[in-house]
């Protein structure tokens, strides 16, 4: 079996697709939070992955690491430095140190916020996050981007959008990703022979997304999930946003307008 370390294994998403995961791959689950007990083909690891040291030894031996841990939302500068910006240099220079080939980095479509809506965009286009977790993004993908240049390491930036079990406003009828359609996402990247650097926009077969996401067929992801089936019941419920706002017009949502340097921000 091939080994994949997770870490954050512990938050939203690695505790979805754990299950999933260890029915081909021997986990290595790292995460600082209390975590379930270790099940078939798992090893549970109390690790801060902000350390580059405890990152290294926790994941060699590993084929691949998924890189999850990270402050999910915008925050303070300060708050993020550690988690967002020092926890993927560990990861990517642990990986570069004990050998691993290949990092799955959870990026997200706040590096692209400030398009428009009505803008097909493509993971070819300029970088525009709409706050700081989205630059903290951007950072972790251009590193990323720099490992595989420098030293050659495999890498594949996910820019996953709504994670949920079912979208629950307009917005995330664009966003949206199931958790079978993460789960898929993540393992055609873990198995494809050859990934090279990829970006990838994580999301579902949305009818409404605004993304062009040609590296997705590449790698043969092929989403089966549709944000469509909830739209009318959403609807139902009004505008999201006030017409003609900024949240409104761009695809970053309510990240657009959330300001941590105010006082009474986030």
């Amino acid at each position: 079996m091939r080994c994949v370390a997770i870490t954050g294994a512990a938050g939203r998403i690695g505790r979805s697709i754990r299950a999933g995961l260890r029915e081909r791959h021997a986990l290595r689950l790292l995460d600082l939070a209390a975590q379930e007990p270790a099940g078939a083909h798992e090893t549970v690891m109390r690790v801060d992955v902000a350390d580059v040291d405890a990152v290294e030894k926790a994941i060699a031996g590993s084929d691949a690491v998924l890189h999850l841990a990270a402050i999910p939302e915008e925050a303070p500068f300060e708050e993020l430095v550690e988690p967002n910006f020092v926890a993927p240099y560990a990861v990517f220079e642990g990986a570069r140190r004990a050998g691993v080939a290949r990092v799955l980095f959870a990026s997200s479509n706040h590096v692209t916020g400030f398009y428009p809506r009505d803008v097909t965009t493509s993971v070819d286009d300029q970088l525009r996050p709409d706050t700081f977790y989205g630059v903290s993004k951007a950072y972790g993908e251009l590193l990323g981007r720099m490992y595989h240049d420098k030293w050659g390491l495999e890498v594949a930036c996910l820019r996953i959008g709504a994670f949920r079990e079912r979208p629950t406003s307009i917005s995330q009828l664009s966003l949206w990703l199931s958790p079978r359609d993460c789960l898929q996402l993540v393992e055609r990247c873990l198995e494809i022979p050859h990934l090279g650097y990829t970006i990838v926009y994580g999301i579902s077969a949305n009818d409404r997304s605004w993304w062009s996401d040609e590296a997705a067929k590449r790698i043969g992801y092929e989403p089966r999930d549709n944000a469509e089936v909830f739209a009318a019941e959403i609807e139902a419920d009004g505008p999201e946003f006030e017409e003609g706002s900024r949240a409104a017009r761009l695809q970053g949502a309510d990240f657009i307008d959330v300001d941590p340097t105010h006082p009474d921000a986030v």
